[in-house]
């Protein structure tokens, strides 16, 4: 039988810039490949079958992540629930209890058809909605706020006033705050993160957390590998 190996486009050790581990040092393993093209993505390298990487196998990839001693696992693209055997690599990595693994979707999968993760306590779904400013709304799919997780994620990616009014609305709707964490993270150059501390005060946006992307505080935007 031949060994299921990944396209991973890139993998490094850095802080985890958003999300519930947000400042703790993160093991990241960037998969190659997209089904969506936001307006404003800032991982477009990742999407192009053009774009060199490298194939690892999943015990590859465990070995990477021990060698780098971090306990936080972010699996990322792109992408990652796209991948052909996306679910045997993520069953593998979780067999080590010592690891919590994040997994960064961007809404448009349905993560109920993954049977073998929804009972795995060290592994977290981060769900991205999509707004009006993506041009990538109408691929969400909503059955996600049904069957999410109390340790899962709901990140609402605002680059407008109006992606707050829509979030604002897909929350109270499914409401989001009394099953999750949820997040609002702005579009860097798009708005300005006080606006949405502006919109959250004036609202009552209790139990929503504003996060700004710390790596790109840290670092230039378009640094690589960090």
């Amino acid at each position: 039988m031949l060994m299921e190996k990944f396209k991973v486009i890139e993998k490094f050790l850095s802080i985890d810039g958003e999300g519930p581990t947000a400042g703790e040092i993160a093991t990241f393993i960037r998969l190659g490949g997209c089904n969506l093209n936001c307006s404003w993505c800032d991982t477009e390298y990742s999407i192009s079958p053009k774009t060199e990487g490298e194939f690892l196998s999943k015990e590859d990839i465990y070995a990477y992540i021990k060698e780098n001693g971090s306990i936080n696992v972010t699996i990322t693209g792109g992408e990652p629930l796209i991948q052909e055997d996306i679910e045997q690599l993520i069953c593998f990595l979780a067999e080590d209890k010592r690891l919590l693994i994040h997994i960064e979707t961007n809404g448009s999968i349905p993560v109920s058809k993954f049977e073998k993760l929804k009972d795995l306590e060290n592994v977290r779904f981060i769900l991205d909605y999509k707004l009006q400013s993506s041009k990538m709304e109408s691929k969400m799919d909503l059955s996600n706020y049904e069957n999410i997780r109390s340790q899962d994620v709901v990140k609402f990616v605002i680059g407008s006033e109006e992606d707050l009014k829509r979030a604002t609305k897909v929350i109270n709707t499914y409401k989001l705050s009394s099953k999750c964490l949820v997040y609002f993270s702005p579009v860097t150059n798009m708005i300005e993160p006080k606006v949405i501390v502006e919109y959250m005060k004036e609202n009552k946006m209790n139990k929503v957390r504003l996060q700004v992307q710390l790596h790109k505080i840290i670092w230039p935007s378009e640094t690589r590998g960090v």
